[in-house]
């Protein structure tokens, strides 16, 4: 497919749409499953296969346009990816349009905060993940993958859901009353109220897919077991959006496996409930 969605073309042309969607094709610093550059367009490819009217929610969101940016990045050097990424958010925030993601691997979403920080003030973050991803560099790049919330810290406060995967280098790191470990929260739902209100009013919110459990999303690079279900998350989402401002955000680390599509599908299936909540919640 050339953009997300089997709708009409006049519903995915920039000058018609609210929404951009930027694929972000890179997989250069990953370091177990590779194939996350794959990711974006087996998005917009699994989007053709799920309709359009919203059943809980009563709304068909794409009415209010959801345009598939296509950019030329060159990705010559993670460094290069993270100022590529940032000039186009900054490219589509300049003319009034809500900036989504589609990843690739985690690091991508450097460029994203940076440059939403700058334009949303007392910007916050809400990660949720399976990885802390709080190293100050790794593989000897401080973009790499594994380094993104880390970089994150250096714009926005940053609240972590669903974390189950930590190294001992990124304990001083680590903001306790802002991590919700998995094995905390995967059965109740009575963390949600405490990390949304950690969250200052504007939210950027990056969802690595491997937050979700295996069972739920195998189709990821790092995948691990304790993760969080599809409501869960949903329920989690629907809370934040009817209460925060989430200014823009991102779902990325998906790794599609031919022999796989479910993946794929859930990956579509959140980026648009998260443009149909944006709209039905906002406030």
């Amino acid at each position: 497919m050339e953009y997300f969605l089997d709708m009409e073309p006049e519903f995915s042309l920039l000058e018609n749409s609210k929404y951009v969607l930027i694929p972000v094709a890179y997989d250069g610093t990953s370091t177990f499953v590779k194939g996350a550059d794959k990711g974006p367009q087996a998005i917009i490819d699994a989007s053709d296969s799920i309709e359009l009217y919203d059943v809980p929610l009563e709304y068909e969101a794409y009415k209010i346009g959801i345009h598939t940016d296509k950019p030329n990045f060159k990705f010559a050097s993670p460094q290069q990816m993270v100022q590529e990424v940032y000039d186009r958010v900054n490219h589509f925030l300049n003319i009034n349009k809500k900036v989504a993601l589609l990843g690739g691997e985690h690091s991508v979403s450097v460029g994203a905060i940076k440059a939403m920080s700058e334009r949303f003030e007392n910007l916050s973050v809400l990660q949720i993940d399976a990885h802390a991803d709080l190293r100050d560099e790794y593989h000897d790049s401080p973009y790499n993958h594994a380094c993104v919330m880390r970089r994150a810290q250096e714009y926005a406060r940053v609240v972590q859901v669903g974390i189950r995967n930590v190294c001992i280098e990124e304990k001083p790191n680590i903001v306790p009353e802002n991590i919700f470990y998995a094995h905390n929260i995967y059965n109740n739902n009575v963390w949600m109220q405490s990390a949304i209100d950690r969250l200052t009013d504007n939210v950027y919110l990056t969802i690595d897919l491997d937050g979700f459990d295996p069972s739920v999303v195998p189709s990821t690079g790092t995948p691990l077991p304790g993760g969080l279900g599809w409501y869960q998350v949903i329920d989690f989402l629907e809370l934040l959006i009817k209460t925060k401002k989430v200014v823009g955000f991102d779902v990325v680390e998906l790794c599609p496996n031919p022999a796989e599509k479910s993946s794929d599908v859930l990956a579509a299936v959140l980026v648009y409930k998260i443009i149909t909540m944006m709209e039905v919640f906002k406030n």
